[in-house]
């Protein structure tokens, strides 16, 4: 089921559906998922191209209590919230386990390597089987340099609206049977990102630990009060009519 908060639609799934969503997914052919927040969605309710693509994923994953609580002002309620960081370290044991091949794509240089390091330490049996920076001037070289290494997921980690162009662009080329779009996941699993304390992450506090760290979000940060003061007003309209 979809559920749509502010034109785009996404799946009402917890956390175990999702995964299991993700592992249909891999047995199947190419697809894209996307994990937007309230900044994203605020960007695709002002740039149509972007939002037919955000609604064109295989699975499109509410990041962010904001989404949850715009959801709710409309009367349309998700399940829970299924962040791309969360979504992407529940995924691990299942590639794991399931022998599946993965390639990490983003961050600056070095980034990628580091995360493959930690992430091989927790899970010695992942396969890992490609690497490369987000910072690259033309795409075909890194199409060419994934489609090679022949991985069944790819974690693209190169931030919004850059990660979802590059997986919908591409699809075809890389044949990569799940891509997934995970923003700064890559700094988290190489350590150089700290993630809010859990009682933070359950407060809904996380957007407020991120800005406190830093303080140069604050600008872009400006778009959460904006999305909700935009679902205040869908929903009044809705109201009055």
């Amino acid at each position: 089921m979809k559920v749509d908060v502010m034109g785009v639609l996404f799946d009402n799934v917890t956390m175990g559906e999702a995964l299991e969503r993700a592992r249909a997914l891999l047995a199947g052919g190419t697809q894209y998922c996307v994990t937007p927040n309230p900044e994203i969605v605020y960007e695709a309710m002002h740039d149509a191209a972007f939002r037919d693509l955000l609604n064109g994923a295989a699975l499109v994953l509410p990041d962010g209590v904001g989404v949850l609580l715009g959801a709710k002002l409309l009367g349309t309620p998700l399940k829970e919230k299924v962040t791309g960081a969360d979504f992407a370290a529940a995924l691990l044991p299942i590639l794991e386990a399931e022998g599946k091949r993965l390639y990490l794509l983003g961050g600056k240089p070095g980034v990628a390597e580091q995360a493959a390091a930690n992430l091989q330490a927790q899970h010695p049996q992942l396969q890992i089987c490609g690497l490369h920076d987000g910072y690259f001037r033309e795409d075909g070289p890194v199409v060419e340099a994934v489609r090679a290494a022949a991985p069944d997921a790819l974690f693209v980690c190169m931030g919004s609206p850059k990660q979802e162009r590059f997986m919908a662009d591409h699809a075809a080329a890389l044949s990569v049977p799940l891509m997934i779009g995970l923003g700064g996941t890559l700094d988290v699993f190489a350590g150089n990102v700290r993630r809010a304390p859990v009682w933070m992450q359950r407060a809904g506090l996380e957007w407020l630990y991120r800005l406190c760290r830093e303080p140069k979000r604050f600008r872009r940060m400006l778009r959460l009060p904006k999305f909700v003061l935009a679902v205040l007003g869908r929903r009044l309209r809705r109201g009055a009519a």
